[in-house]
């Protein structure tokens, strides 16, 4: 990833944002990681409790740097009593948040519509 801007596709769903990250995702570099964090909460400033579900379906792996990203996004998502979960997550990607127990941290669904409809109620 050479532009956080251009590698993070946000789609609104009610009050909730969808990010949706390119399947280059796992090619984040470090020093990208504020910038890339920034366009993803940039849509929620206005927002008083900010939900996001990241929607890793085009993603087949992911690594430490982009951890650190949904960490990042998480720590500013609670502090304002908001909510992150994902969904479509690869089974290397399951077995990685299993591994580290970042499953216990967030919710994590099949598919958009579970996540959806999972923080409607």
């Amino acid at each position: 990833m050479t532009n956080p801007t251009d590698d993070f596709q946000i789609e609104w769903h009610g009050n909730c944002v969808v990010v949706i990250p390119a399947k280059n995702a796992e090619d984040l570099r470090w020093e990208l990681i504020d910038q890339a964090a920034e366009v993803v909460m940039a849509p929620l400033k206005k927002t008083a409790m900010p939900i996001i579900v990241f929607d890793l379906s085009a993603i087949k792996y992911f690594g430490s740097v982009f951890l650190s990203l949904l960490l990042k996004c998480h720590k500013a998502v609670r502090t304002r009593g908001g909510k992150l979960v994902l969904c479509g997550s690869s089974d290397m990607a399951r077995e990685l948040l299993g591994v580290t127990a970042l499953d216990t941290l967030w919710a994590v669904y099949d598919t958009r519509q579970e996540a959806l409809e999972a923080l409607a109620n």
